[in-house]
This record gives C-alpha cells, structure tokens and sequence, in this order.
C-alpha cells in the first residue's frame, strides 16, 4: 500500500452525513482549508445511504404504490399496483440516493472542500491516515480542528444471528428479495414503528415485540394511541412487556420465541435494537479520546470533546440523534472552533416520526406541564372537521394545542397525520417568537388547507379559557 505525503488543513471532518457536511461548508465559508473524509461509496454518510434518506423515499413510494392515502375515498382495496416488488420500491430509493449524493458532491467542490474517499484513523491528536483499500493507498492527513461526524449503525445484540435474510436489521431490510406476508418487528423504537407501519401498509402482517409496557413514551399519549389504533387497523399485533428469548430458523422462515412461552412464526423477523456509534475504526486513543459502550462521543455544549481541536457532532454524540440537529451542531461546531460569533441551538426542537400516518410535535407534552404544575387548556381540530381533511381522504388527523391559561402562550404542538411533519413548524415559529393562541386566532389561513387546524385548535382553546374565566368570575 502506498502513502502520499501529508497535507495539512485548517479543519479535517471525518464523515459527510449532514453534520459532517455542514461543518465543512460553514468552515469554507470563513475562508479555511478543509478536508472532508468518507468512505468509499458513503458520500452523504449514513442519513443518505442508509437511514433517513432511503427509508423516507421507501415511505413514499409505500404511500403511492398502495394507495393508502386515497382509500377513503376510492376503497380498502384500492392499488396503484397490485402486485408490489421490492424493485418497484427500492428504484425510487436508487434514483434518490443517487441525485441527492451528486448535490452533496457538488455542493462540498463548489466550496473547495477537499474529499478524500477511505477510512480514517488518528495518528495522533493533530494527524489521521486515510487508508482507501480500494487504489491501495494511504493518506496522513493534518488539521488544526477536527469534527468527527462519523453516525451510527444498527445495534446488534449479542446472541442473535443475524443472516442477512431472515433475521435483519434496520439497514439490511433496505435489501429485502421479497415482501414478507408476515413479519416480526423487535422494538417499538422509531425506526421500528415506522418500519412496521410501512410493511403493514403493503399487506404484511405484523407484530411488534416490545419489552416496555408502551411505544413512543417521550410522545403525547392521546396522539400515540391514536397511531396505536391506526395501525392495529392495518392488522398490526403489538406485544408489550414481552421479551425475545430465542428464534429458530428454519427454511420458510423463523419462530419467535417470547419469555412468556408464546411463539410467533414469520417470515421475517427486524431488529430494532437502537443504535451503535461508529468509532471503533478512529483509534480514538491515539488522539486522547475515548468512546462509551455504545460507541458514542462525549461532547460539551459547544461540541467540543475532552480535547479542546476536536469537535463531534450528530448521531455519534447520541441524543437527539437527528438529521435536521446534526446539520445545526456541524455548523456551530466549526463556528466555535474559528472564532465565529453564533446564537446556539434554540430549545425548540420539532420531533418527527414518518410512520404511517406521521406524527411530528414541539415544544411540552401534557405530561412534562403536569409534573412542572403549569396551568394548561388543550385545543383539539380534527382533520375530519376541515375541508382539506375531505379533499385527502385523511379523516383520522388531528392537532393539539397546549395554552398557558394565564398568558395564553403556546406551550406545545402535537400533530397525528398528514403532513404533519411539515405542519409543525407553524407552531415552532409562533412558539419561537413568544407567540399567544390569539395569533393563530387572527391570523388568515388559506383555504381549504390542513394549517386551518390550527385556527381550529386555537379557537376550541380559547373557548375554553374563556368558559374558566366565566367560572371564576
């Protein structure tokens, strides 16, 4: 294997997911050198290749090829496509993958960022090689600042043999030959809600095996059952406080063995065991740093690790472990490393979950104002009640406001339905500004859309306070 010599970087960023990518481009943009290190055929980093971007386009092509969201107007057993291949869904996905690494890739040259393609190890605090086993070279790179941005893959737990055809994980499913008829799901994490909902949009029958009494605890209770529901409708089995003790294999598919002595035959079986920091290629120790048992980063509020030039930012440092946060914590992380004056990441953070239906929400549940004993009234709309909600064929939706009964300020915005991962940001912005439920009141929304739920909402609360104030007085 040959080595090159060592060029030398104002900021090296190993990985090029959407925090990496970020902290590359903020740092070009302050007129530094950069250096952007990936793997072989990973432009774009895990969200891209194999966690947000693919299994959201899957979602897509699931809702169309279906039919999903016209069966209310058209039937239960309106299709698209009545015979649908996993080539069918997964085209889509390629074609996706594809158009988005080359904006990436542009995107890093039109700033002059460097890319070099291998896997990198640190040599020491200030250097790491770049090894590509590919052209059989080695690369020492050099930088004053590092962001290591290197994401996750899927937790594997001991004990379990994975085969790549009965037995998967999140990533593995994206290879499926076939749509299983039946299917177990191992956790009712996020991505395996929205996996099962995915495969029970498409006919599989599946069960969910979850060893917590509940699913989507950090969630509105009311929106959560109302998915719950939603999804039992689509022939979804949920079994809670269950554990997986065994799965035997066998040539037409694989028996769950759950501790309470019932067995659950299936075609397919998807674990979703959360997920796994992928640092143990870093040779962290070389630069004075160290990794937890799942494979995560210690950072503080600035991102920055134990050693003050090295950074690390999105799913590696672990919670909230999102796409939309990692890209703010790459660009701070760069902004605090050359001197550039930044806000901060602000509080209000939206949640999305691309089940189907979608659940999105910000700001406080009922729950956290409860325990905090903050006064609050609750404003429903539901989608059945607008005309937009007609027009869909999405009668199940709904919106949730939580208003503080004595300033009237949003506290929290909790959306069950379509779009509602787009829908949630109206509520951010008023909850950004310090905003009351008598903006949403005021305010003219266009029709016939689903944002009138939010007047909707806004006026069943306000009812409400008013109705308490009749009492007091």
């Amino acid at each position: 294997m040959s080595s090159s010599a060592s060029p030398r970087y104002d900021l090296v960023v190993i990985g090029s997911g959407p925090g990496g990518q970020k902290a590359a481009i903020a740092a070009a943009k302050l007129g530094k050198s950069v250096a952007i290190v990936e793997r072989k055929h990973m432009l774009g980093g895990v969200c891209l290749n194999t966690g947000t971007i693919p299994s959201k386009t899957l979602r897509e092509a699931v809702l169309y090829l279906t039919g999903m969201n016209q069966r209310e107007l058209y039937g239960a057993s309106y299709r698209v496509k009545s015979n649908i291949t996993p080539e069918d869904l997964f085209a889509r996905t390629a074609q996706v993958i594809g158009k988005e690494t080359e904006v990436v890739r542009s995107q890093l040259q039109r700033n002059r960022v460097e890319i070099f393609p291998g896997v990198a190890s640190f040599v020491d605090e200030h250097t790491v090689e770049v090894v590509d086993d590919d052209r059989g070279e080695s690369t020492r790179l050099h930088g004053e600042f590092f962001v290591i941005a290197t994401g996750t893959r899927p937790a594997r737990l001991p004990g379990v043999n994975y085969d790549e055809e009965r037995i998967l994980d999140s990533d593995e499913i994206l290879q499926l030959k076939a749509i299983p008829a039946t299917m177990v799901v191992v956790g009712a994490g996020v991505i395996g809600i929205e996996y099962a909902s995915m495969f029970a949009a498409l006919g599989t029958r599946v069960t969910v095996v979850e060893r917590r009494p509940s699913m989507l605890e950090f969630c509105d209770p009311e929106v959560i059952e109302a998915l719950r529901f939603h999804l039992r409708d689509l022939a979804v089995t949920f079994r809670f406080g269950e554990e997986v003790t065994d799965i035997e294999v066998g040539p037409n598919g694989a028996v769950t063995k759950l501790a309470s002595g019932k067995r659950i035959p299936a075609e397919t079986v998807m674990y979703s065991a959360g997920r796994q920091g992928q640092t143990e290629a870093l040779a962290l120790e070389n630069a004075g740093l160290s990794a937890d048992d799942r494979g995560r980063i210690q950072v503080d509020k600035h991102f920055q690790t134990a050693v003050d030039h090295i950074y690390a930012v999105g799913d590696v440092i672990g919670f909230p472990a999102l796409a939309a946060t990692s890209m703010d914590q790459g660009r701070l992380a760069a902004y605090h490393a050359f001197g550039e004056s930044a806000e901060g990441m602000t509080e209000l953070q939206p949640i999305g979950i691309y089940s189907i239906p979608e659940v999105s929400y910000v700001g406080a549940t009922e729950t956290e104002l409860t325990k905090a004993a903050v006064p609050y009234e609750v404003g429903v709309s539901r989608y059945r009640e607008l005309a937009r909600g007609q027009i869909a064929g999405d009668s199940y939706g709904m919106l949730k406001l939580l208003v503080n009964t004595d300033d009237r300020k949003l506290l929290g915005v909790h959306i069950f339905g379509s779009q509602a991962t787009e829908l949630v940001h109206i509520g951010q912005a008023v909850m950004g500004c310090g905003g009351t439920v008598d903006y949403l009141i005021e305010a003219v929304f266009n029709y016939p859309t689903l944002s009138e739920a939010y007047k909707v909402a806004a006026l069943d609360v306000a009812n409400k306070i008013r109705a308490l104030a009749q009492y007091c007085d």
